[in-house]
């Protein structure tokens, strides 16, 4: 596939650009976009965001200002992640997803981020739904040396939260991670037992995991969840994969909220800060 640095340099010839030319110049980058796993809505966005620029490209630099515009169109698309705060103790942190998207590897790798920058923290084994997620929990955990508050499968999950809380304020621990259930998106029960811990346990962050290589499956479930439970965060799992970054910049812009970190492999440390002007560059393919 081709970049989009090389759909522009291919097209762009030096002449006026009126809306037909447009449409027709730009084609092939709206395909290599799609093709990327940029959401529809929003290569729209960004359709109208280049339009704007485009009335004043000067003769002989269009190749350049085209591509500043475009790296100007997505810049906006992107939030600058902020610093995840430690305010109260403790700081409670929800995080949600569906199955498969490496929600509870996510959550450890948190915990080991957290553990170096000299938190201490205490784990949730909120999801009593999927069998063996509590053994996968206490696995990290115990190679982590953090503690893991657990009920038996099938009892409440807000119940379990609670306890966690109560745990981390009688111990005088800093932080507090939730994980939870992650069945379908679209499954109402899973809703509202979300919803029901986000009510027990009033978090300070709500963190969407995503898997980057899912592309636009990855930007529903965004959608999905912040609109039923609201998201503050979210983090991507295998964003080493995905070559082109087009499923970051979609649900960046679908939900409006900041991309908090991206996971890069496997081991603890593989959680890298997001970094909006390395996915620009992928994204363009300069």
């Amino acid at each position: 596939k081709k970049s989009i640095a090389e759909v522009v340099a291919e097209k762009i010839t030096t002449r006026e650009i009126s809306d037909e030319k447009f449409e027709s110049l730009f084609e092939p980058m709206w395909v290599t976009l799609l093709e990327n796993s940029v959401a529809f809505e929003v290569v729209e966005a960004i359709k109208e965001e280049l339009k704007k620029s485009m009335k004043k490209v000067r003769r002989g630099k269009e190749k350049e200002e085209i591509l500043l515009a475009l790296r100007r169109a997505f810049e906006s698309v992107l939030l600058d992640p902020p610093e995840l705060e430690i305010k109260n103790k403790p700081t409670v942190i929800m995080f949600v997803g569906v199955n498969g998207a490496g929600k509870t590897t996510t959550l450890a790798k948190m915990a080991y981020y957290l553990k170096n920058k000299g938190y201490s923290c205490v784990i949730a084994a909120s999801d009593t739904f999927r069998a063996a997620s509590i053994e996968q929990l206490e696995k990290h955990a115990a190679n982590l040396d953090v503690h893991v508050i657990k009920h038996t499968y099938g009892s409440d999950a807000a119940a379990v939260a609670f306890d966690a809380i109560k745990h981390a304020k009688a111990k005088g621990i800093d932080v507090v991670l939730i994980d939870t259930a992650g069945r379908s998106h679209s499954n109402v029960n899973l809703m509202d037992e979300l919803k029901k811990i986000k009510r027990v346990t009033s978090p300070d962050y709500v963190i969407f995991v995503g898997d980057a290589l899912t592309g636009n499956d990855a930007v529903n479930q965004a959608k999905s969840f912040n609109d039923a439970v609201g998201i503050d965060y979210v983090i991507l799992s295998k964003s080493d994969v995905d070559q082109k970054g087009g499923a970051v910049l979609s649900i960046a812009y679908v939900t409006k909220k900041p991309i908090l970190f991206l996971g890069t492999g496997q081991s603890y440390e593989d959680l890298v800060k997001f970094d909006k002007k390395e996915i620009i560059d992928k994204i363009i393919g300069e």
